[in-house]
């Protein structure tokens, strides 16, 4: 049975270059194409499709309004397809919060060259939407109670937080953040998502948590109390300058066919922190992080995976677990008590690696 694929943009030549290219798989099918949102609704009805792209922003309704209602009446996988401008990005960040899985940036159609690469992008991210776990949306107004202070000042400044996930993971990113005393250990978090992005994300993450959460830009001082996101265009690193532990930023070539990587993330934390580093696993497609947790497990650092029926994609954490990489598996919203309840527990004095 092959996936079928609702393609919704007002644009007919986007709408033809996204047919193209998911046609041109063997395990997938475009049933229809919609200008608006309108069209869309009875194509849906119609052809009952398993994934749908849409655009973020379109004419007659608002791409953001839509989503709202489908997530709400028909949940279903939806793939963002987005402008790589400000407004682009901050409409997608709403959207992934209202239900969408994943998104993508609309391709560059002027150069063929980055086709083929586009289409592998594109086709893995439907393929990923096609078996993510989606669920009705329904309004909150409860705010997130963030969890008890650290207490022992030794915990925050010299253990750290490690975080890697991809699909599904800026919601799960979110909540575990939302979750996080002001006075808690500083955190480095590698989150697949393009360049320009995670400029929108960090800002959003921001305004929401108790901590201070800010894109990194390398050679900052990893603070307690603060957030660090690897940017869209580079590596996330860690590394030691005296007692300090520091951010680094590198444009090296990706890693599992990505950058930032979570793997480079995890490996630096496994050399630079040792068992002073708590690693985090989270929703997410491929196997990206795996091998660098195993290290940083080797290294003496505490790992916590997050489980199926919370994941969007189980791939990341199931690769993690499947080689001995994690300790516990748990879900989304017992994370964070855990992985504080475990600094907790083995504060004491400083570890040193």
């Amino acid at each position: 049975m092959k996936t079928k694929v609702l393609i919704v943009d007002d644009s007919a030549l986007i709408r033809s270059v996204m047919s193209e290219i998911v046609n041109s798989q063997p395990d997938m099918e475009v049933v229809a194409t919609a200008p608006d949102p309108l069209v869309a609704r009875e194509l849906i009805k119609k052809h009952n499709p398993d994934v749908l792209t849409l655009d973020v922003e379109m004419p007659k309704m608002d791409g953001l309004d839509f989503l709202e209602k489908l997530m709400r009446l028909r949940p279903m996988p939806v793939l963002m397809v987005s402008s790589l401008t400000e407004r682009g990005s901050e409409i997608t960040m709403r959207a992934l919060e209202l239900g969408a899985v994943d998104f993508v940036t609309k391709p560059k159609i002027s150069i063929q060259t980055g086709m083929r690469e586009y289409t592998e992008l594109i086709t893995d991210k439907i393929r990923a939407a096609a078996r993510a776990r989606v669920k009705r949306t329904v309004a909150s107004t409860a705010p997130t109670t963030a969890l008890p202070s650290m207490r022992s000042p030794l915990i925050s400044s010299e253990k750290l937080i490690i975080i890697g996930a991809s699909t599904g993971g800026t919601e799960a990113i979110r909540e575990f953040l939302m979750q996080m005393p002001s006075d808690c250990p500083g955190i480095l978090i590698a989150q697949h998502m393009p360049e320009g992005f995670t400029t929108s994300f960090a800002r959003r993450l921001d305004s929401l948590c108790r901590i201070t959460v800010m894109e990194a830009a390398g050679n900052e001082r990893v603070l307690p109390g603060h957030a660090y996101i690897a940017p869209g265009h580079s590596h996330l690193l860690l590394t030691r300058s005296g007692a300090n532990y520091m951010t680094k930023i590198e444009q090296t070539d990706p890693v599992n066919r990505h950058r930032p990587s979570v793997d480079v993330l995890f490996r630096s934390a496994a050399v630079a922190a040792g068992k002073n580093a708590v690693g985090v696993i989270l929703t997410g497609m491929g196997k990206d992080g795996a091998a660098g947790m195993l290290e940083m497990k080797n290294a003496g650092a505490q790992n916590f995976a997050q489980d199926e029926a919370s994941c969007v994609v189980f791939g990341m954490p199931r690769e993690a677990i499947a080689i001995g990489a994690t300790h516990e598996v748990a879900p989304l919203t017992a994370l964070p008590g855990l992985v504080l309840g475990h600094l907790a527990a083995h504060g004491g004095r400083a570890l040193r690696v």
